[in-house]
């Protein structure tokens, strides 16, 4: 789920800074942090996956043809938080000194408002920048639940008021306790239809150790232990504001704050591999002299196993302490020669001779033989316990990733600064089972048209691998496939909600007559909510041991079978199409497709066997009377369209 920080043009810059950095560094992993601009919020579908929408310090009013949009997220069960701000509670129209729309041509439908239908009021968030009359300063609060923060930066003089008539919809959060606000409302929280807003006068985003808020805490005369305990008080004020708007996220006690050493590993049938990738690496030097490569983004540096306990407990060390990604160089590769592997206190979060052993019983159970040549997919393993990207480490690595033999696995229990598609981000919390497979095809026995297909066999792989014995077996029947790379799982919580449990991204390079394909595969297995995960799809008293281990093992199976398949059949989808249209969400869904002027309802019924564009019929219920149609098929592809198909739409990107 999205936590949206709005980022329109009445912004403070620097308090949209630290709204984003202050909220990620409490809600990463657990919730994607990202801002979204105005021209977004009125044009693209952002609700049906917004846990939150967040307004930072504004300059004075908020005018958008977002704000009706916005209102109905929240009368509809949507969160808002606005920070930095006063509010004023009126049914009485607008209070003079926010904005006296009888004077002005500006339409009252553009103000940022909330319509409380019970008490027929509106609440109005009167944001306020400071100007050379109101310069920021330094204001005390007392939380009503919580400890007495006596430093607190305020970019104004908000506050919140018409607050203390005793309506049933609003709760105080906090008054101030400086001597010329004493007992003023600084925050306060709405229950609005059925969404909640909160409301805070003062400017919690702003840390106290930072500038602009470290010069005006310094000012207050209190020592360096006070302003510390302020601090902790400000990120715990957050957190609790957070959870009042339904936000969850549990504390996990240890926090990797940066990369740890990776290992280079292989299946114990298959000793000999981890020398032939340092080999090819170390080219024309042999393996054993490898200790460095610097490639575009990243450093590696190389370390035998014997002697790498000391880096080791070093790295964990450093791991809780957070610091700039800029210096997260070298990454450190501890290679595991002759088929050794490291102790399991060296991988407590995922086992690699379990891993090991669970891939040769699903081989057998795919009937994939063990003795490919040089090797098959998952014998050669890169792991890590937390690494920036698994999929970043390759295909932003371009020398390192063309000198690496193929197939190669690089798998990880936590990443840093995950890639989904776009500029999304793939988040990474315990339990998600994250992994980039590099492969290699010759493009004179593969045409690069079929390359499109990758991405749908893969998502199939998974979603087949799920429904294994070893997996979830039975209770696998609701996860299914999201056109063109999405897991989702169909909840039977009454309303069957679905919930994305999983994706794929797919990068390639091109160069001397060959493709190098790195599939970068997210899925959550093991996730605790609010993040929906395999797990929770089996019932509370089932016994079934699901593990990273296993599923990682699955999945791989299932899809090295269906690799040689598909390579054989030179990227030919044939064999799988009926198995893949029963596992997606989508045959004879009914959309509507805004490219078109009218817009027109169509019906997917498939996808095209030869470049993978998604097929609709169009409806002819959606078309006007009249005119002349042509009801042949339509197809889309999703490089020049946005597909929402949760939403039933499709428009140009």
């Amino acid at each position: 789920m999205n936590v949206l920080v709005y980022s329109g043009p009445e912004v403070v810059q620097t308090s949209l800074d630290h709204t984003l950095s202050t909220l990620r560094y409490i809600l990463l992993p657990f919730y994607s942090v990202q801002p979204i601009s105005q021209t977004a919020l009125i044009s693209q579908p952002w609700q049906a996956t917004c846990a939150l929408l967040v307004f930072p310090g504004c300059r004075d009013i908020v005018l958008s043809k977002a704000s009706a949009a916005i209102d109905g997220y929240v009368q509809s069960g949507g969160v808002f938080l606005a920070l930095g701000t006063g509010s004023h509670y009126s049914s009485r129209g607008l209070d003079r000194g926010i904005l006296n729309v009888a004077s002005t041509s500006i339409s009252k439908d553009l103000l940022l408002r909330f319509f409380d239908k019970d008490s027929g009021s509106y609440i109005y968030p009167s944001f306020h920048h400071s100007g050379s009359d109101d310069a920021p300063r330094s204001v005390g609060i007392q939380p009503t639940d919580g400890e007495r923060i006596d430093v607190m930066f305020q970019s104004g003089s908000s506050e919140v008021v018409g607050v203390d008539g005793g309506q049933r919809n609003v709760r105080v959060l906090a008054r101030y306790v400086d001597n010329d606000v004493e007992g003023a409302v600084a925050g306060a929280l709405y229950t609005v239809g059925a969404g909640k807003i909160i409301l805070w006068a003062s400017s919690p985003e702003y840390p106290l150790t930072e500038e602009p808020a470290s010069s005006i805490s310094m000012a207050s005369c209190l020592p360096p232990e006070a302003i510390d305990l302020a601090e902790q008080r400000r990120i715990n004020l957050l957190k609790n504001t957070l959870l009042l708007l339904g936000l969850q996220f549990p504390d996990e006690t240890a926090t990797i704050c940066r990369p740890l050493p990776q290992f280079l590993a292989s299946h114990f049938i298959k000793p000999h591999v981890v020398s032939l990738i340092t080999d090819s690496i170390a080219a024309p030097k042999p393996g054993a002299e490898l200790d460095a490569f610097e490639d575009a983004t990243d450093k590696f540096r190389f370390h035998v196993l014997s002697d790498s306990g000391h880096l080791i407990r070093e790295s964990r060390q450093a791991a809780a302490t957070r610091t700039d990604p800029s210096t997260w160089q070298p990454k450190h590769i501890i290679v595991c020669p002759d088929g050794q592997l490291p102790a399991h206190e060296q991988t407590p979060l995922f086992d690699l001779g379990l891993f090991f052993s669970a891939l040769s019983s699903a081989r057998k159970k795919e009937e994939v033989p063990e003795d490919a040549e040089p090797w098959g997919i998952g014998d050669a393993l890169l792991y890590g316990e937390a690494v920036t990207s698994t999929q970043t480490m390759l295909d932003k690595n371009p020398r390192f990733m063309g000198l690496l033999p193929t197939p190669l696995v690089s798998l990880a229990s936590h990443q840093l600064a995950g890639r989904g598609r776009g500029a999304n981000i793939w988040l990474s919390p315990s339990g998600c089972l994250q992994f980039s497979l590099l492969l290699r095809l010759s493009l004179s026995t593969f045409p690069a048209s079929k390359l499109v297909f990758v991405q749908y066999l893969f998502a199939l792989a998974v979603v087949e691998a799920c429904r294994d014995k070893s997996v979830l077996g039975d209770a696998a029947g609701p996860v299914r496939l999201k056109w063109p790379n999405d897991i989702y799982a169909i909840l039977g919580d009454g309303e069957g909600s679905k919930k994305k449990i999983g994706g794929i991204l797919i990068n390639t390079s091109f160069a001397g007559g060959k493709v190098d394909i790195v599939i970068g595969s997210g899925l959550n297995v093991l996730n605790p909510p609010p993040i929906t995960s395999l797990s929770q799809l089996l019932p509370p008293d089932d016994d079934h041991h699901l593990s990273m281990e296993r599923t990682a093992a699955a999945i791989l199976a299932k899809f090295d079978r269906m690799w040689s398949v598909f390579v054989q059949g030179r990227g030919s989808f044939e064999p799988f199409m009926d198995l893949y249209l029963r596992r997606w969400m989508h045959s004879d869904q009914l959309v509507t497709l805004t490219t078109s002027v009218p817009h027109q309802k169509v019906r997917i019924t498939g996808i095209t066997p030869d470049h993978g564009l998604l097929r609709t019929l169009p409806e002819r219920t959606g078309w006007p009377s009249g005119g002349s149609l042509d009801y042949g098929f339509i197809d889309l592809q999703p490089d020049g369209n946005s597909f929402d198909l949760m939403a039933g739409m499709i428009k140009s990107k």
